[in-house]
């Protein structure tokens, strides 16, 4: 892609007319630059660090909406060539803000849990390689670090429930007795049986966020309760965002077909197709669909955070999931203002200092609390 389609697809993107199919072509463009070291004229003299900074204050006023988004759009012009400049080894002057000096972050140690068929607790370390055991002594499950395998070798004749929970600031993954594999996102808990019976529908209940790779198996179907709203699917991989404190519930198909309908409204059961996300609006208990670029609800799983179209409030509760602090927004001025934002797997300090630059806050660290002014 040369300079002037580039600008034009991000100008066209700043002014929200951009299709599913531009915002990928941007996006994929975009993401060439952050592989590139340096390929034409030698060696980059701009350092991995420095263009990850580069790269990632770029990319968060290209994301900015609302109320700055006529400012932006002119800055961005600019923005955009620095990015094609520093791909062929320029070198852009960038003011790395200086760590507050505050009280170090202090991150809280939650457990990953395990709630066996009789109410007991077990405590999973993420390192361990255990097998676990029913009341009976016999194995129903194998631990392989961050990995719970359930397999389809249990003898029993009714169904029996673990609940796995994932406190914040961690993640899961669980391979169910029938194959299916869910992974789990922080600040989120997973229902299931031990082994799925013969002759009945697969069924599992969670809240928070979960990404299910269903195994196919036409006889029996499989369901996701996912607290009002429900999941029908035969074989696909889907996302699920379902925390409590969220206004809808959010399903991103990836690859085959899912139902939707709710236990709350009369509308009609709705069928995704990929490609598309279907949110269930918890108040009005009605289900919309749209088309969106499906990697960018699923870069979880790598470590990231993409947020589009989100308030401000809903960014640190997400941040606050994932790096298992406790977040006070003082400042109410962008509380529910809608913004994208993107960061890599970075330390929550220089994530910190990122909103500190783009929406011109300011923070105070005690401890794992983090408050904003």
């Amino acid at each position: 892609m040369d300079k002037e389609r580039f600008l034009h697809l991000v100008e066209k993107y700043l002014s929200g007319k951009t299709v599913p199919e531009e915002e990928k072509i941007l996006f994929k463009y975009y993401n060439s630059f952050q592989k590139n070291d340096g390929e034409e004229g030698g060696d980059s003299i701009v350092s991995d660090d420095q263009k990850r900074v580069i790269l990632g204050n770029i990319q968060k006023e290209i994301s900015k909406e609302n109320t700055r988004r006529l400012w932006a759009k002119q800055f961005l012009k600019y923005a955009a060539i620095g990015i094609l400049l520093l791909g062929a080894g320029y070198f852009f002057k960038t003011a790395i803000i200086n760590s507050s000096k505050e009280t170090p972050l202090i991150p809280k140690e939650n457990s990953i849990t395990l709630e066996m068929e009789n109410g007991k607790t077990k405590i999973i370390s993420e390192d361990a390689t255990i097998k676990i055991k029913n009341n009976q002594g016999n194995i129903i499950a194998n631990q392989h670090g961050n990995q719970l395998v359930y397999p389809n070798e249990a003898d029993s004749e009714e169904l029996v429930y673990n609940t796995l929970r994932v406190p914040y600031g961690k993640k899961f993954r669980i391979q169910l007795s029938d194959g299916t594999t869910a992974h789990l996102n922080a600040g989120s808990s997973l229902k299931y049986p031990v082994r799925f019976l013969p002759g009945m529908e697969r069924r599992i209940s969670l809240t928070g966020e979960v990404f299910l790779e269903v195994k196919k198996d036409s006889a029996h179907p499989f369901i996701v309760n996912a607290d009002n709203l429900n999941i029908r699917v035969l074989g696909t991989t889907f996302n699920v965002t379902a925390y409590p404190e969220d206004e809808t519930s959010d399903v991103v198909l990836v690859e085959g077909s899912v139902q939707l309908n709710s236990d709350g409204g009369n509308q009609e059961p709705v069928l995704l197709k990929p490609g598309f996300k279907g949110s269930y609006d918890k108040k009005a208990h009605n289900i919309d669909t749209r088309e969106v670029i499906t990697g960018i609800y699923t870069s979880w799983m790598n470590g990231d955070l993409v947020f589009r179209n989100m308030t401000f409030q809903n960014i640190l509760k997400k941040l606050e999931r994932h790096y298992d602090v406790v977040i006070v927004n003082n400042n109410k001025r962008l509380s529910s203002e809608k913004f994208n934002a993107s960061f890599g797997d970075d330390p929550l300090i220089k994530v910190l200092e990122n909103l500190k630059t783009t929406y011109n806050i300011d923070f105070k660290i005690d401890k794992n609390q983090i408050t904003i002014y």
